[in-house]
């Protein structure tokens, strides 16, 4: 078998066990300091956000796995799958002047992603004071987050405590108020704002 047939042949199989092709890496220029960085690309526009490794490490690698597709996790049918989770979602909730929220398969706010719940990871060290911050949707309950997490466009203060935060948009943060205005039905967008990949780059 020639080399560029084995690379169909791996490439289809690789497909039939449920996996997605990991698109290539945006050609972009890291922002400071050094660190992990989530590049989320939208159908608005991309997003640059610094996560917080040192801080909440067990929600940053919760992330990390779901987005490069690390996990097994529940399709929109309740189909066990094993890609990467994000690619494709929408923003089901939006609220002006305070947060965009994704990472429900169903895009209810109420599906299940099949994944065991994660620890809070609350910290005095940084707070929703600052807009721009990556923060663990949950139930309400401590200790219930999962799959789900938002971006705040305002001070979110009254999150602290309450959610970890575990990164921080440094670049393309008017992304996320232009997600945060657009036309919607309660807290949907009439017109959905989709995350086309999210990708995990490290500047040493």
């Amino acid at each position: 078998m020639g080399f560029h047939k084995l690379l169909v042949v791996l490439a289809t199989a690789a497909l039939s066990f449920g996996q997605t092709p990991t698109p290539p890496a945006p050609e972009i220029e890291l922002p400071e300091p050094a660190g992990i960085y989530a590049i989320i690309e939208t159908s608005l526009g991309r997003m640059v956000a610094l996560l917080y490794d040192d801080l909440a490490p067990v929600a940053v690698k919760n992330f990390i796995d779901l987005a490069e597709g690390n996990k097994i996790t529940k399709d929109r049918k309740g189909k066990d799958v094993r890609q990467r989770y994000y690619d494709g979602l929408f923003f089901h909730r939006v609220i002006k002047g305070f947060m965009i929220q994704t990472g429900d398969v169903k895009g209810t706010g109420a599906g299940d992603c099949g994944i065991p719940t994660i620890p809070d990871e609350i910290t005095k060290k940084i707070s929703f004071d600052n807009p721009g911050s990556l923060g663990m949707a949950n139930t309400g309950r401590p200790n219930s987050g999962s799959c789900q997490f938002f971006i705040t466009v305002g001070r979110s203060t009254h999150l602290d405590g309450r959610h970890t935060i575990f990164g921080q948009v440094l670049e393309g943060y008017q992304v996320a108020v232009a997600i945060s205005t657009v036309p919607v039905e309660g807290e949907r967008p009439k017109t959905p704002v989709y995350v086309r990949s999210i990708t995990i780059r490290t500047k040493r």
